[in-house]
């Protein structure tokens, strides 16, 4: 099959396009044909090595952990597939070797579930990881229900505008912090906009003078440390960016596969009330000018790529 892989940690310039051997398929997972596969910034950081503290990595490695494609064999105790499901998912293992950038790739049974019917395989490449970390970060560790008031910082991205679309299903407030071309986006999901930058705790205050009841950091450093000041007495915080979080005594999310949680996003999708902003794609030979596109930042929504 033809793949992307890398034999060394390095930026986009260690990609190499070419074929790789197909993918075994264990007894609980599923051979994908692929459709696309979403960028993310953990893939590249992880390709630069800032990840090997806690992953292996079996070189080469093919990158990737986001997956929409179409079930073409599953394994013998992988029954709940059949050939010719429409699926997504977040194809994490504990080490780095056997990615999504790729024609094909076995995926375990667990990291998956039905594709929405309603997106693209475009879009719906875009859905498991960013999708994953805002719901589990919204339901699990902000704990966000009706009523609530919710910040979320880089509500424009990948991870920010599912997380906006989630805590307004919960019946939640959002504010949302981006560069001021993403306002009308920002409004057009349902959150308030505010700018980044000097005076970020005035602006908010000025929205809510009692505090949020809970932020949502997506970019840390200076966004993270101005935060606790925010909060309203009781209010809750959590960071997907940033471990200094713990510090502050809040939580520290790493998005886990949870085949039931990504089931809820299709759902969600299905409904009405979640979509994906596809700001561009690439094909396959082309994935390092996808992560080079990524790695520039201030991206609104997802950067894709697509199978022949």
């Amino acid at each position: 099959m033809k793949a992307i892989s890398y034999r060394s940690y390095g930026g986009p310039e260690v990609l190499e396009y070419g074929e790789r051997p197909d993918p075994k398929v264990g007894p609980d997972s599923v051979l994908i044909k692929v459709r696309a596969a979403a960028v993310n910034p953990v893939d590249w950081k992880a390709q630069a090595g800032y990840l090997d503290g806690f992953l292996d990595a079996v070189f080469p490695v093919v990158p990737g952990w986001d997956v929409s494609g179409v079930v073409v064999r599953p394994g013998a105790d992988a029954q709940e597939f059949a050939v010719g499901d429409e699926v997504i998912g977040y194809v994490r293992e504990d080490f780095l070797s056997r990615g999504t950038f790729a024609e094909y790739v076995a995926a375990p049974a667990r990291t998956l579930a039905r594709k929405p019917r309603n997106l693209t395989f475009e879009q719906a490449a875009g859905l498991p990881l960013a999708g994953l970390t805002a719901y589990q970060s919204l339901i699990k560790a902000l704990r966000v229900s009706q009523g609530d008031t919710v910040l979320v910082h880089a509500a424009a991205g990948g991870v920010g505008s599912m997380a906006v679309q989630i805590a307004k299903h919960l019946g939640a407030r959002v504010i949302g912090t981006a560069s001021e071309r993403n306002h009308d986006y920002l409004r057009g999901l349902g959150a308030e906009p505010v700018v980044y930058g000097d005076g970020l705790a005035d602006r908010v205050r000025a929205l809510v003078p009692g505090g949020v009841d809970a932020v949502l950091d997506l970019v840390g450093g200076e966004a993270l440390t101005v935060s606790p000041a925010l909060l309203a007495d009781g209010g809750r915080l959590a960071s997907v960016a940033d471990p200094a979080v713990l510090g502050l005594g809040g939580r520290y999310v790493f998005v886990r596969p949870d085949a039931a949680d990504l089931a809820a996003l299709t759902e969600l999708a299905e409904s009405g009330a979640l979509t994906v902003e596809v700001a561009r794609t690439f094909p396959l030979e082309k994935t390092a000018d996808a992560q080079r596109a990524n790695a520039e930042g201030h991206t609104r929504g997802k950067i894709v790529v697509t199978m022949d």
